[in-house]
């Protein structure tokens, strides 16, 4: 667990934290999702000007995906993946797969290999619409 030793020094606003460990592609967006309560400080909204301290955990909702983080050490560096992880401790329950369904446009019709494009009548016998 790598603690940046400036971290007492160190004051990070909440936007530019989630920003600096990647977990939206801007500050804006950080910020937006902040002011809209996707983003929320032990279960309470917060404004995102708001200090982090080590410790506190924020809970996401990141596309339809539950992430809770808690902060680890302060950075307002955005750098690689690997270094960012260090800064936090992800508490995300996993994600659950989903289940695909078999297409509905699936074809019947067998063409051979080689054949070419299909006529007007090879269409209209794809698509069933026999006349």
């Amino acid at each position: 667990m790598p603690a940046n030793p400036d971290c007492k020094k160190m004051e990070v606003r909440a936007d530019t934290y989630l920003w600096a460990i990647r977990m939206y592609k801007s500050r804006t967006l950080a910020s937006e999702a902040i002011k809209a309560g996707k983003v929320k400080l032990n279960d309470e909204h917060f404004k995102p000007s708001h200090l982090v301290k080590p410790g506190e955990r924020y809970t996401m909702n990141i596309s339809s995906v539950k992430k809770i983080v808690e902060v680890l050490s302060l950075t307002g560096k955005r750098q690689g993946f690997e270094v960012a992880k260090q800064h936090y401790i992800d508490h995300s329950p996993p994600i659950e797969k989903t289940e695909v369904f078999p297409s509905v446009f699936v074809s019947t019709v067998k063409r051979d290999r080689g054949s070419g494009r299909p006529t007007k009548k090879d269409r209209r016998d794809i698509e069933g619409f026999n006349t």
